[in-house]
Order: structure tokens, then C-alpha cells, then sequence
């Protein structure tokens, strides 16, 4: 990197928003599934909206590339610098700048991180629905940027649906004010739908307005034994009719994910006699909730959809539930090495898909240890698959990118997506160009030369050579 650029970009955010210190640039460096390691010598943290548009038009004066990055939780090395690109932490961009409480709605800077958010709608009495395991550190500038997706996608929609109105720095310094919170703006195109989704390939989100909720007077939680997938299909299908639509998700778990959890994660407990299948299944609403989504449980058991059910009587019991399901992916890191594939395929197809998909994968790599789980009531699975206790870590995940292909062509026939909620980022960007029209792929390339003429955002993410 020049050095007079790199001068300048200091500048701009004062000796507070800059480090070059190996040993506080080394987190950002390292994705959570230790699948990537990147490399950058220099980390910006602007303060404010106005030092993001500064440094860009630097950048974009001087071609100097820089990858953008939230709490760094993503999965597809999409935040990840690997050519000592500028790392851009939005991370001092942490403001909630103001809620509404009769609009349901609030405004926050990129860098207030989900759960923040999260407890001071609660605090105004609202709710944002946006929910996952990351809470705790993803961002929201990150979660926009990917279009997250969560538990609760089922009732409320993906990060696209809470998302009102954008604040976005483009690649030449510009600012594209979209901070509006209307419901209806019936005027041209709805520019804020670019940015979400597109990996800071198009412009660096700053800010948010976010749609908020009612906060529900109930919540009820199960945990359901199951025979087999298409049951939890018809679990599914039997509460939603029952509450009217009132689940907010539907997780699917595997004996092969409990054992897991039980093995490695503390203070986790079977609730059953194990069975083949599980469902973590919650509804929220007025009073009454209860009544309807422990009749729809109680219809299940009776006629044999279901085995076993237990439904949390405190929020204590809620919560140890939903560990068993929100521990996988620490419990699948604590056992090994594993390959780990974020899908979706229509709901009606997730129980053929699951067995064509194990199959397939048995047959080129007999030894790996199949543990699809995640949120059956969207038709998004995480299909992954461990290692054989013992095995070598650098021989198994050598074969990611075969095991992939092998899975993203089961998902193909069966109308499904090769990347459900994590993005594209660079691992997936071959199967993009792959799996999409030509078509598709041209107006991307588009998009991204019409946006970013010079190339200086995340380079190398997203859109295909």
C-alpha cells in the first residue's frame, strides 16, 4: 500500500480510529470456522458517517481496495481482507440513533451490534425480530450486508424485511441518504434493496431504519420427539394451522447434532428418550397462544406425527431448549473438523432432499458423519457433515469443495439455493456463476461496474470473475 494513502486515510480518522498493531488487526484476520485467515497492515475505525465518505473518496481517488467489516461473524470469508486490502471495522458506529415508539421503528448506525439493539426496543416496549445464534456480536451493519436470516425468518422475514430505509456511503465518497421509515414509498426504484444482500460489493451501509413489532403477550415453547423428516413437515403444517400462523420458528434437529451438543456443550440435558428427528417449535401472541399451539402438540402426539413433546413451563426451561439448538454449530467446532453446507429447498421437499442428499454424500466420502439441522419452517438447512472421530483435519476438509458440489447439485434439482442466509462472500462465488443464468450474473456485473467502477470494494467477493 502507498504510504501517502495510507497517511492520509490516518488522517481522516485521527489517532483513535486507526491501528497498526499486528496483534489488534489479528482478530479481524480470522474467520470464526477457522476456514479463512486474511492478511491487512492497516485497520481503520471511523467515528462517524462523514469519515467513511471521506475515506472511501480517497480510496476510490487513488484505487486503493478495502473490505468492509462488521462483528466479523460470517461464514463464507466475505468480511475477510486477503491482499492486505484496508480493513474497515464499522465497529465505532454504534449509535441508535433515535426510536420511535408509534412508528415502530428505530435508527442505528451499522456497528450496533443485534443484541444491543435487540434490548433497547424491549426497554420501549417493542420488539425487533431479527434473532440468531451471533446475536451477541454480529452487527447490523453485517447482518444487512448479508441479508441474515435467524430463527424467527418464518414469521417475520428475513434482515430484508426489518430493513426500512438505508444510509450508504458509495465507492466515490458519496452519501445516498435512504433513512426514511415510510411503508410506502411507490417512487421509481427502491434503491436501499441493492445494499442488502450485496456483501459491501456496491456501497458501505452506515446506518438503518428497521421496522419494530408489537411485543408478543405470550411465547410457547416445545421440543418434539419425531419419527422421521416428513413428520416434522407435517408438525409443522398442523401447528401453523392451529395458531393461525402464529409460529415464529421451526427447528429441525438430528440425534447425530444432540450427541453432539450433550457431549460438548456444559449444562445441556436430553429432554427425551432419544428419538431419529427433533423440532424446537415456538408461537408467540395474544393470550391464548397457548392453548391453541399445546392443542395443535397434543393432535401430533395422538395420531403419532410426533412421539414425545415437552413444553417449557418458565423461561429458564425455554432457554435450556433452545441451547440444544443454538449450541450446534460450537458442538460441531468442539468435535472436529467439519463440512458445513448453508441450503434451502421448498418445505415439501426438505424430507426427499435430506435423504437424497445423505445418500449422495455417502457415496463419495462413505466415513463422514451426516448432521443436517437448522430451520426446517423456511426450508433452510444447514447440511453439514463431521468427520469420523480421529480423522486427519487437513485431509477431510480438503474435500469441501467436492462434497459441495456433490451437495449444491442435489439442491439444484430440487429447486433449491446453494446459500440460504450466509451470502456468497468468496467461497461460494463459483457456484454463483455456476448455479445462476448468465443473465444473472451479467446485470450483477452491472450493478457492481456501474457502483464501484474501480473495483475498490471487497474485491474478489460476490460476483464472479
Amino acid at each position: 500500500m502507498n504510504n501517502d494513502v495510507a497517511q492520509r486515510l490516518k488522517s481522516i480518522v485521527g489517532p483513535e480510529g486507526f491501528s497498526e498493531d499486528p496483534a489488534e488487526i489479528a482478530p479481524h484476520l480470522a474467520e470464526w470456522r477457522s476456514k479463512y485467515q486474511g492478511h491487512a497492515t492497516l485497520l481503520l475505525k471511523p467515528g462517524t458517517t462523514e469519515e467513511v465518505a471521506t475515506v472511501l473518496a480517497v480510496c476510490n481517488q487513488t484505487m486503493t481496495a478495502l473490505v468492509p467489516q462488521g462483528g466479523n461473524t460470517g461464514l463464507v470469508g466475505g468480511q475477510i481482507p486477503f491482499d492486505n486490502e484496508i480493513l474497515l471495522s464499522l465497529s465505532r458506529l454504534n449509535r441508535v440513533r433515535s426510536i420511535d415508539i408509534q412508528d415502530a421503528s428505530m435508527i442505528v448506525e451499522a456497528g450496533v451490534v443485534l443484541a444491543a439493539a435487540q434490548r433497547c426496543a424491549d426497554q420501549n416496549g417493542l420488539l425487533l425480530a431479527m434473532s440468531l445464534a451471533s446475536e451477541g456480536s454480529s452487527t447490523i451493519g453485517g447482518l444487512i450486508s448479508t441479508n441474515a436470516g435467524g430463527v424467527n425468518v418464518l414469521r417475520y422475514g428475513m434482515m430484508r424485511e426489518q430493513v426500512l430505509g438505508l444510509e450508504v456511503a458509495l465507492a466515490d465518497g458519496r452519501m445516498l441518504n435512504l433513512l426514511r421509515t415510510l411503508r410506502k414509498d411507490n417512487t421509481g426504484y427502491d434503491l436501499k434493496q441493492m445494499f442488502i444482500g450485496a456483501e459491501g460489493t456496491l456501497g458501505i451501509v452506515t446506518a438503518a431504519a428497521l421496522r419494530l413489532f408489537p411485543k408478543p403477550a405470550r411465547v410457547t415453547t416445545a421440543f418434539a420427539a419425531l419419527p422421521d423428516i416428513a413428520s416434522a413437515v407435517v408438525l409443522l403444517a398442523r401447528l401453523q394451522e392451529e395458531t393461525n400462523g402464529l409460529l415464529n420458528a421451526f427447528e429441525l434437529l438430528s440425534r447425530n447434532g444432540m450427541d453432539l451438543v450433550l457431549a460438548h456443550i456444559p449444562e445441556t440435558k436430553d429432554p427425551m428418550a432419544p428419538a431419529p428427528w427433533y423440532a424446537l417449535c415456538e408461537a408467540s401472541g395474544p393470550v391464548g397462544v397457548e392453548a391453541a399451539f399445546e392443542s395443535g402438540m397434543a393432535k401430533a402426539l395422538a395420531d403419532g406425527v410426533a412421539t414425545d413433546a415437552v413444553i417449557a413451563t418458565s423461561e429458564a426451561q425455554r432457554a435450556a431448549l433452545w441451547k440444544l439448538r443454538e449450541s450446534m454449530s460450537e458442538a460441531q467446532k468442539l468435535e472436529g473438523p467439519s463440512l458445513k453446507h448453508d441450503i434451502s429447498v421448498p418445505v415439501s421437499s426438505a424430507a426427499n432432499f435430506i435423504a437424497t442428499g445423505i445418500a449422495a454424500v455417502a457415496a463419495a466420502l462413505p466415513e463422514a458423519r451426516p448432521v443436517p439441522f437448522g430451520h426446517l419452517g423456511d426450508g433452510n438447512l444447514h447440511f453439514n457433515f463431521q468427520a469420523p472421530k480421529g480423522a486427519d483435519m487437513a485431509s477431510f476438509l480438503a474435500k469441501w469443495d467436492e462434497i459441495a458440489r456433490v451437495i449444491h447439485d442435489v439442491v439444484h434439482d430440487y429447486g433449491g439455493s446453494f446459500s440460504a442466509e450466509h451470502g456468497v462472500g468468496v467461497m461460494k462465488r463459483a457456484d454463483l456463476k455456476r448455479y445462476k443464468s448468465a443473465t444473472e450474473v451479467d446485470v450483477m456485473r452491472t450493478l457492481k461496474r456501474t457502483l464501484d467502477p474501480k473495483n475498490i470494494l471487497n474485491p474478489g467477493k460476490l460476483i464472479p470473475d
